[in-house]
């Protein structure tokens, strides 16, 4: 019971690693796509710079699925 019990966290852990971090990413995506909108309309010299920090917050889904995969990796750790 105990060993089920330590999974269960190690799986939620790890899910909880992956969720938040693509919650925020996705809410820090739609803002900078909004003024990304607006500032493209206005300066459309601004295309690079705009694409550049909408690919900025994919990192951090990127760095919770490395955290979600340690965690899981502690499963094989006694």
């Amino acid at each position: 019971m105990e060993e089920a019990v330590k999974i269960g966290l190690i799986a939620f852990s790890a899910a909880l690693a992956i969720g938040t971090t693509a919650i925020a990413t996705g809410l820090a995506q739609s803002r900078i796509g909004a003024a990304m909108a607006g500032a493209i309309a206005e300066r459309p010299e601004l295309t690079g710079t705009s694409v550049i920090l909408v690919a900025i917050p994919e990192t951090m889904v990127i760095l919770g699925f490395v955290v979600a995969f340690l965690i899981t990796a502690l499963k094989t750790v006694k």
